[in-house]
Formats: C-alpha cells, sequence, structure tokens
C-alpha cells in the first residue's frame, strides 16, 4: 500500500506542475493561440464530408496532421515508450518513464517535451532497430487508434494523400505509406552518426510555420480539396489557409470512435514486441511495480509444471494461471478400449505459444513427445516434456515422426511458428500421411501485459514473459478425431487433409484461414526467413 501512495503521489505531481505552469503562461502569452482555437471551432464537423467527397468530379486530395486527427489520441509518449522499450529494454524505458514529471511541466511547450523524449527514446539506438519496431510493432498500436470517421474521409479521398506528423518521419512513415496509402509523409528528422546511429537530436522545424511551408511545398500552387483539423491542436491552422474545405474530427473533450477491426485497411495479421498493452504513464508504472511479483509468479508457475499433473492443476488456478479443456481427451476415452494401438495418436494443434504441447499433456494428464522446428537449446534443456527436433529435411522428418508415433501420442503444430491474431497460417502437409489417429486440438492463450511470442527477439525468454503475466489463460479445445474417410489412406491428398483440419481449428476459435507461411511472417517481422543456425542459441 505504502508503494503504490507513492506511485500514486508521484503521477500526481506531474498533473500539479503542470496545471501550475499553464497558468503561469497564461498570464503571460498573447491572444494567437486562442484566436486559431476559435477558427478550428467553426469548421464544420467531418460527418458532413464523405457525401461532398463523392459528389466531386474527380479524386479528392486530402491533407492532415497524423496524431490530432487520424489517431484518438495526440500524445507522444506511449508510442515514443513503444520505441524505447521494444527497441532499447528496460532501462531505456524506464528513464523514458521518470521524465514524465519533467514532461507534464512543460507539456504546454510541446516542441520542449518532444525533444526530451525524442533525446532519451532514441539517443545509441541504432537505425536497424528503429526500423524494425516501426515496421512490426507500431502498426498494431496505430490501427488500434485510428479514428472512425477520420479514417472514413481519408479512405473516401482517392486522390493525392499528404500527411505531417508531428512524430519523428521514421516512426511513421512505413506504417502511413502501406497501411494508409499515403503519398507524401513530413515528420521530424533524427540526426544520425556514422551512419548507424542516432544521436537524439531533432533535426528539422517543428513549429506551425515550417509545417505551414512543408504543406505549400508538397502540394504547390494546387490546394487539397480536403483538410482534416482537431479543435486541440492550435497547429492545424495551417490546413485552413492551404485547403479548399476543413473539417473537424472532434469538438472540445469529446470522445471519438477507434476503427473496428474489421474495416482496418489491411488484416493485422503479424506483428511483433513484448507489450499487449499501450504504454501510457500510469500503465507502465503498473508494469514497472509488477514486476517483481511477475517474476516471483514465473518461478511458482515454472515450478509446478514439473510437478504431478494433478498437483499442477492445482497449484496453478492459486497463482492465477487459468487453463479451460473443452471437450473429451480421446486418448482418455480410448484408454479403457479393447484392442491395442499399433502406433501413438497424433494431436494437431494450431500454434499460439511454446507452452501449447505443455498445456495438451496437461489436459490429456499424461506425457507426450512435442515436435519442434527450431526450439532454443535452453527452452530444450528445461522443457518438463519430451520433445524432438527436426531438420526440415522432408525425408529425414517423415521417419522419425513415425518412429515417434510408435513409442506413444506426438502433438505437432503444422503452422510452423506462432500466430497472436485470430488467424491460421497454412499448415504442413506432412503429418497428414503419416498417422492414421489424428485428432485436431484448439488452442488459445489471452495475455494482459505481456506477449508470451517474439520474431526478432529472445525466444528463450517466451515462456518466462507469458508465465509473467498477472493472470494468463490458455484454452485448449479437443475436437472430433479425423474420420477415416478423410485421411490419407482413404485417398485423400496430404494438403487436402492439412486444409480440411485447419478449416475445423479455425472454426472452433472462430479464426481465420489464410496461405501465409513462417517465411512471411519472419520476413515482415525480423527480416529474415526464420531459419538461424543452430549454434545460434540467442534468436533460435
Amino acid at each position: 500500500m505504502a508503494i503504490l501512495k507513492i506511485s500514486g503521489r508521484w503521477l500526481c505531481s506531474g498533473k500539479r506542475l503542470r496545471s501550475f505552469y499553464t497558468q503561469l503562461l497564461h498570464k503571460t502569452s498573447s491572444s494567437p493561440s486562442s484566436r486559431s482555437l476559435q477558427v478550428l471551432s467553426v469548421c464544420p464537423y467531418v460527418g458532413k464530408c464523405s457525401p461532398q467527397i463523392r459528389e466531386l468530379s474527380s479524386p479528392a486530395a486530402v491533407a492532415c496532421d497524423f496524431e490530432t486527427t487520424l489517431l484518438t489520441t495526440d500524445s507522444f509518449f506511449p508510442f515514443f515508450m513503444l520505441l524505447a522499450f521494444e527497441g532499447g529494454g528496460l532501462l531505456r524505458a524506464f528513464l523514458l518513464l521518470l521524465t514524465y514529471p519533467l514532461l507534464s511541466l512543460v507539456s504546454s511547450r510541446r516542441k520542449i517535451s518532444f525533444k526530451i523524449m525524442a533525446f532519451v527514446t532514441f539517443c545509441g539506438l541504432c537505425k536497424k532497430d528503429v526500423e524494425l519496431v516501426a515496421r512490426a510493432v507500431l502498426p498494431k498500436f496505430f490501427l488500434e487508434n485510428l479514428d472512425a470517421r477520420a479514417y472514413e474521409v481519408w479512405a473516401a479521398a482517392k486522390g493525392r494523400r499528404a500527411v505531417v506528423a508531428g512524430l519523428p518521419r521514421v516512426m511513421v512513415e512505413w506504417f502511413l505509406k502501406e497501411y494508409l496509402g499515403a503519398r507524401d509523409v513530413y515528420g521530424a528528422e533524427m540526426k544520425v552518426f556514422a551512419g548507424r546511429f542516432y544521436t537524439g537530436v531533432v533535426d528539422g522545424d517543428l513549429s506551425a510555420a515550417g509545417k505551414n511551408k512543408v504543406i505549400k511545398d508538397i502540394m504547390g500552387d494546387v490546394k487539397p480539396d480536403i483538410g482534416l483539423v482537431s479543435f486541440g491542436n492550435p497547429h492545424d491552422q495551417i490546413f485552413v489557409s492551404n485547403c479548399k474545405q476543413v473539417y473537424l474530427v472532434n469538438k472540445d473533450n469529446s470522445v471519438r470512435a477507434k476503427l473496428p477491426r474489421d474495416k482496418y485497411p489491411k488484416p493485422l495479421i503479424f506483428h511483433d514486441g513484448r507489450l499487449a498493452f499501450l504504454p501510457t504513464p500510469a500503465a507502465m508504472l503498473a508494469l514497472f511495480l509488477w514486476l517483481p511479483l511477475g517474476l516471483l509468479l514465473f518461478t511458482l508457475r515454472a515450478a509446478a509444471g514439473i510437478l504431478p499433473y494433478k498437483l499442477a492443476k492445482t497449484i496453478g488456478p492459486l497463482s492465477g494461471f487459468r487453463l479451460r479443456v473443452d471437450g473429451t481427451p480421446p486418448a482418455a476415452s480410448a484408454a479403457g478400449e479393447s484392442y491395442k494401438q499399433e502406433q501413438g495418436v497424433l494431436y494437431v494443434c494450431n500454434h499460439r505459444t511454446l507452452l501449447d504441447p505443455l498445456m495438451l499433456s496437461l489436459a490429456i494428464n499424461r506425457q507426450l513427445t512435442a515436435v519442434t522446428y527450431s526450439l532454443s537449446p535452453i527452452s530444450e534443456l528445461f522443457a518438463p516434456i519430451r520433445t524432438a527436433r527436426l531438420t526440415r529435411d522432408r525425408k529425414t522428418d517423415a521417419e522419425k515422426i513415425s518412429n515417434l508415433l510408435k513409442e506413444g501420442h506426438l502433438a505437432v503444430c503444422p503452422e510452423g511458428t506462432t500466430c497472436r491474431e485470430p488467424y491460421l497460417l497454412r499448415f504442413s502437409a506432412l503429418f497428414a500421411e503419416l498417422a492414421d489417429e489424428m485428432v485436431p486440438v484448439a488452442v488459445d492463450a489471452d495475455v494482459s501485459m505481456f506477449y508470451g511470442t517474439t520474431a526478432s527477439g529472445f525466444k528463450c525468454l517466451d515462456p518466462v514473459f507469458f508465465l509473467m503475466n498477472p493472470r494468463p489463460m490458455y484454452v485448449v479445445r479437443f475436437l472430433d478425431r479425423v474420420p477415416p474417410e478423410m485421411t490419407c489412406a482413404a485417398g485423400c491428398s496430404p494438403m487436402e487433409v492439412a486444409n480440411g483440419i485447419q478449416r475445423r481449428i479455425a472454426g472452433a476459435l472462430g479464426f481465420k484461414c489464410t496461405a501465409l507461411t513462417r517465411k512471411d511472417k519472419y520476413l515482415m517481422l525480423a527480416g529474415n526467413e526464420g531459419v538461424v543456425a543452430q549454434k545460434d542459441c540467442k534468436k533460435c
């Protein structure tokens, strides 16, 4: 309780300093900003814009500020924190959090607070790491905070699209061009040392005059048909004089609707990073306060994994870990049958985290063997169940799987890699050629603080982060066995069998099937094909 009281006072101190500083500036400032807000307040609401766009004879051109119009939040802090945490590590994120009271003090001077956040976040970071975070981590949070009304206008305008971003250009350019189809993107430039490392110094004019010049340079003499503005940003007055018609996306203190997932410009299938929440100052403070207890819970939950299954199922709920088993495990129901199986049951699962086979083993109350492709040596060493590494050579892997099935039950994840979102990647068809008894298992995992998967980080830490969540949840749903007439022995092709099982699992979870593969995921998130040398235990 003492720690919580201290943290509450720490957060309140920033707000008090901000209030005092704002009142002081109000007494000494002139009236241009208030006049700018008056100009913006008379602009028509954005809901009236779409019919007028459809009436235009030529494709409409649109210009806007990214953070204040297209996003429902105009705070830079969460996005700088994402880059600091995912690209710079825990210590850099903690240093950025410590600057929050100072940022609150100078919040009315956006240029100063921006430079402080940029310096703490970028100083010493490698260009490659920043670009990776901008491509693999930030788009998820941008999409989840897109303004529904503003995006409707943006999507309806099929002409030239220009964006002036308050965030550094390297953080937003990939998302704006790949997801939103922007043609021209302007943002603050960050100085680079030796062509590889950022110095943390902002290079460029962030004032209203600088943005005004950029809009004129981008569009030239032809003004954009549509300009989107926000009531809370006085700098948005530049669009009033540079656009033919200006629309207001929000009113003061109004609630802005976020774009639903089914209306995203592109499906969000792949993303990376550890944080499963938008890292606001309060949320990050809660995270750092949680870390000691999270490590303790990880130790307790990991220790329970090596205990007998009945005891592990008792300790798990006491630590906040939830395991839900739906359906009857076929292996258990077949245990009392009179005949003797010549080989074990092949459990075909979708892949959510490295713990999938362990949760399946807990659900059926018996040991099984998990087939892996590239498990880190550390994870393989501490795995409480038997693991078998495949070589990606079809003939060798087929022989190994056949031998393992003769020894007992086997779990395989034909996706070959994990997927966080409600999608299933294409199933490899190798397993369908080798087993007669196949049981599809639909697996899902739910987290609130940390993701238990990564494409570019340390994979040996995946179980650690997953088990550090306050109340992680696993769902293991057993489906009916694959009918004999739907197997390769009945004349079906291996691909038909694999696709059929993929559709059944997707239907049970409410997911969508895709033709994307492991290679597609790693090319997007890590810039490689996901094949790492076995000796490299860092990211294998």
